[in-house]
């Protein structure tokens, strides 16, 4: 335990003692905030024993990732911009960008749910907020075609097992052992609770130099994607609560976008970003802004409502971008 944060694996008695202990609280059972509200103490023992239970961080994860309302919608944000980094340079912010996703979920009837997702990420100018639709690539100084994230669908299964890497069109072929669905949960607060997810890919990429020699970073895809949500923490133990509302973060580190050009230079790209998740699309229209909700509006009006039936394959942009776009001309 530390920066007093208590965490799953000191569920002991002397680890509650010594959490509470660092936050102040005495070691006295109730666990709510509002119990906590009413005078009396907070520990938090009851909440750390969910935290190790497959089928309420099933049910728990659904209610975060969609709505167990069946037919509601979930809606996402992201919020940030994108870094350039090449050995021996500084780091360099290349573009913003602004992403919304609508997501659904549908009760399989098996103890198993399907979240039925399409996301748009649109690249802004750091300076205005305005969609680009061209680009010149500080590192080249040569004008690019800006090619925006459109993923429809992107599909998964939610049970109480972890789960499988995405496959990207049969591209990763990563298969670990079956594990229960224990997600990394922390209280850091009497009144709020935080979730971390990290994923980390390694498998041969859509882009391969040979047909595409500018596009493509290499043979092999490189990618870490960082989650941090964060939660009321009385909303989390109100199981009737069917969709969970969260703020957060995401960072994303991947080869160079494809459309600036890079080739095999060495480097990547890192996204950082804020990120959030609503029951209403008033809230969202509210937080995005007003350049990007009228590009989408024009551009991906289907991307405000989420998809209502299971489709293959889920690819990234990564996987798009090969089938939608064509090699770029060689430099003259």
């Amino acid at each position: 335990m530390t920066n007093g944060i208590i965490h799953p694996d000191k569920l002991t008695r002397r680890g509650l003692l010594a959490s509470s202990a660092a936050m102040g609280f005495s070691s006295v059972t109730p666990t709510t905030a509002s119990a906590a509200a009413s005078g009396e103490q907070f520990t938090g023992a009851a909440l750390l024993e969910k935290f190790k239970d497959p089928i309420w961080n099933r049910d728990t994860q659904a209610r975060i990732q969609g709505n167990l309302d069946f037919g509601k919608v979930k809606y996402g944000l992201i919020s940030g911009y994108a870094i350039g980094s090449q050995p021996g340079k500084p780091n360099l912010p290349l573009v913003g960008f602004e992403g919304l996703s609508t997501a659904r979920l549908v009760d399989n009837g098996d103890g198993t749910y399907q979240k039925l997702l399409r996301e748009v990420v649109m690249y802004t100018d750091l300076e205005t907020g305005e969609v680009l639709e061209e680009f010149v690539n500080p590192y080249t100084e040569r004008k690019v075609r800006v090619v925006h994230v459109a993923n429809d669908p992107f599909n998964f299964v939610i049970s109480q097992y972890k789960p499988e890497p995405p496959s990207y069109g049969g591209l990763n072929k990563d298969k670990p052992p079956r594990e229960p669905l224990l997600l990394d949960w922390r209280i850091t607060r009497e009144d709020t609770v935080m979730m971390a997810s990290d994923i980390h890919l390694f498998y041969p990429a859509a882009l391969q130099p040979d047909k595409w020699p500018l596009e493509s970073a290499g043979p092999m895809t490189t990618v870490s994607e960082l989650f941090r949500y964060v939660f009321r923490r009385e909303e989390v133990e109100d199981e009737s609560i069917t969709g969970l509302e969260f703020s957060g973060s995401w960072m994303r580190i991947t080869p160079w976008f494809p459309w600036l050009l890079m080739g095999q230079a060495p480097g990547h790209i890192t996204y950082i970003c804020d990120q959030g998740a609503y029951n209403s699309i008033d809230t969202l229209r509210n937080i995005v802004s007003p350049q990007a909700w009228a590009y989408a509006e024009n551009n991906y009006a289907k991307y405000f409502d989420a998809p209502t039936e299971w489709v293959e394959p889920s690819l990234s942009s990564l996987e798009h971008y090969a089938r939608e776009q064509t090699p770029a001309k060689p430099l003259e």
